[in-house]
């Protein structure tokens, strides 16, 4: 061994010196470089811990990262669903690793607040977002109250923002406007002895719903999340055929705009102020190809992917909108839809009554301030021209960009409820407990409404029998025949018990949820040619993409050929009445709720009749149907059907 010099030491000591200096003035360049390279170097710290906004460096400092993950979590079309829904309303569809796919119980406010609350965990930045319908469509325990026990559970799952819905509109505007500010009922008071309604405590938004007389919006167009120096703009927008589906006297004096255009003029706005992160709130939607939730949506297969409004809205906005939550057509899916120029973008839509929840992360870069969305990749870091020298570790750290990235996931019912939402279905249950628990009537077996997946449901039969003979006679109006809208049907009639009121018994809780508009009933003048023409206006039209198929009163029939394209799917000639030809030139007295009566869901020839009589409620007219054709000995079975006769 030879021996060490004090010389040869200092020596050493010498060089480690330089090199250590060398090395760092190599890493000082290299962060030069990360600055000149394209936004979306994503700083990621060892302990992966998401949502930071420091990341240990690999010498044990804190070190403030470029990026951020910020958590998204997002959901849609509540409705009103504070306990969990029943029937197939209150499942989702999986598709397992074989391919066969089964349905999992999922729903309830209970649950989807434990859910969000563990998906929270760590995650220093996180924002829950909501697209339209939280409210409206409700079972008896939030419609009966207008909402308010709704409004109140949202407050308590810490929801920062939502959007609109065309639902948020049934009651009208100024109710709307009440549960956003808060204060009691005009009609009805206050519900609980000593308590004003507070209203939400998260901003609604409505960029596209105007005053007609102002221009001006109704609610908040947008809002800005902040925390910690990450802000994220939030435009919340309804479909702007809003007025084709909901009352006319709830949307008196107001205006519904495009949602591209009205996307894009506040998109603007919000990056003249600085704000380069957006998402867009849209309550409008579209169908993927499967309805399994966890469906890849991206497939490439033949026929995959989604089609309906979403997908062609989702390629007019603007690229500095970064991802889009949708909603109203109540399917589970998350896809990628390229902006106008040509970059991914997310379009995510958590189907409907709180069975799934939608987790987004986006990656925030500090300097753009805006959402990486174009991945780097470790070939363009080597287009930079860094030294080959640097340890793998620091260019796999550096890096490595990413996009958006998403996935739904069920609300199981498996879980611990969460003991907050309990206690506030308990306290809503008690004050409507006295009117929802009534029996109405009895049935043999289920009866599908929401969840049938015919044209014709037979539940729809029902509800259009149920008005027919309440209305056919002479001093009631004289109906001939009954048509029912297939949206106004809410849910399933479940022969399970859903109380202690025993399998089979239909509570008024349960007809109110099947029928929770209280629609007033009209029988009106229609001649046999505008009959015609209301089947034709089916699938034709609006509805072309989405047929909305009427329901029928027993003995008026016809052929849907869904071979066919537009108009030419309804057989002219098989359209009968008890078996006789409708005559175009002769004049029917046919029954319909008022929001049909008014051109609903695109069905503009309805707006011609004459002759108008007004009659009661259709739920009052459904529960008394049930009253007089069931017993607990001889319970109501589901229709036959065959009223609409379809080829594929």
């Amino acid at each position: 061994m030879s021996a060490t010099t004090p010389h040869s030491r200092a020596h050493r000591r010498s060089r480690r010196t330089r090199r250590t200096l060398a090395v760092a003035a190599g890493i000082a360049t290299v962060g030069a470089l990360v600055a000149a390279v394209p936004a979306g170097a994503h700083d990621r710290g060892q302990d992966g811990d998401r949502g930071r906004d420091r990341d240990r460096g690999h010498y044990g400092n804190w070190q403030r990262s470029r990026t951020v993950d910020v958590q998204l979590l997002s959901f849609n079309d509540l409705h009103g669903h504070l306990e969990p829904p029943s029937g197939s309303s209150g499942t989702v569809k999986e598709t397992q690793p074989d391919g066969t796919v089964t349905s999992v119980p999922a729903g309830g406010i209970e649950y989807l607040a434990a859910s969000l609350r563990e998906a929270r965990g760590k995650n220093r930045y996180s924002v829950t977002a909501a697209a339209g319908d939280m409210v409206g469509a409700s079972p008896l325990i939030s419609g009966l109250f207008h909402d308010e026990p709704t409004i109140e559970a949202l407050n308590k799952l810490d929801l920062d923002v939502a959007g609109v819905g065309n639902h948020e509109f049934d009651e009208g505007a100024t109710e709307l406007a009440r549960l956003q500010k808060g204060g009691c009922h005009p009609v009805d008071g206050c519900f609980e002895e000593g308590k004003t309604f507070k209203g939400a405590d998260f901003p609604y938004l409505a960029a596209n719903v105007t005053n007609e007389k102002t221009g001006k919006p109704i609610l908040k167009p947008y809002t800005v999340w902040k925390k910690g120096g990450v802000k994220i703009g939030f435009i919340g927008v309804t479909l702007e055929g809003t007025p084709d589906i909901v009352s006319a006297n709830g949307i008196k004096g107001l205006k519904f705009h495009d949602e591209i255009e009205t996307i894009n003029k506040y998109a603007r706005e919000l990056d003249r102020q600085g704000v380069k992160s957006i998402v867009a709130l849209i309550h409008e939607g579209g169908s993927p190809a499967s309805s399994s939730y966890n469906y890849d949506c991206d497939s490439p297969g033949a026929g995959d992917g989604i089609s309906g409004p979403i997908a062609d809205i989702a390629k007019g906005i603007t690229p500095k909108v970064d991802a889009l939550v949708t909603g109203h057509t109540h399917q589970a899916y998350v896809c990628t839809i390229p902006d106008p120029a040509g970059k991914p973008r997310l379009v995510t839509s958590a189907a409907s009554y709180g069975r799934l929840y939608t987790e987004t992360t986006l990656t925030y870069d500090r300097r753009t301030k805006d959402i990486v969305r174009t991945a780097v990749k470790t070939d363009k870091w080597r287009q930079a021209k860094l030294p080959k020298w640097l340890p793998w570790w620091w260019v796999q750290q550096h890096a490595q960009g990413k996009n958006p990235t998403a996935a739904n996931h069920v609300v199981r019912r498996d879980q611990t409820p969460a003991s907050d939402m309990t206690r506030l279905i308990k306290r809503w249950n008690e004050l409507a407990v006295p009117i929802a628990s009534r029996p109405q009537g009895h049935i043999s077996a289920d009866i599908n409404g929401r969840g049938a997946t015919t044209p014709e449901k037979p539940l729809g039969d029902l509800i259009a029998d149920a008005q027919l003979e309440g209305l056919a006679p002479a001093d009631k109006g004289g109906a001939q025949l009954a048509l029912m809208n297939p949206g106004g049907i809410r849910a399933d009639l479940v022969h399970k018990a859903s109380g202690d009121e025993g399998d089979g018994v239909v509570t008024y809780g349960e007809a109110y949820t099947v029928q929770p508009f209280t629609n007033m009933m009209n029988v009106v003048d229609l001649t046999g040619a505008q009959l015609i023409t209301a089947l034709q206006q089916q699938v034709s039209g609006s509805n072309e993409e989405s047929p909305k198929i009427l329901q029928v009163s027993e003995g008026f029939t016809y052929t849907l050929d869904l071979t066919k394209s537009g108009a030419d799917r309804i057989v002219v000639d098989s359209v009968k009445l008890n078996g006789e030809a409708i005559d175009p030139s002769k004049t029917y007295r046919v029954a319909m709720n008022e929001f049909l009566a008014g051109g609903g869901d695109g069905f503009t020839v309805f707006k011609e009749h004459t002759n108008k009589l007004v009659g009661v409620s259709d739920l009052e007219m459904f529960n008394a149907y049930l009253a007089a054709h069931s017993s607990p000995e001889q319970p109501l079975d589901p229709p036959a059907g065959g009223r609409i006769t379809v080829i594929e």
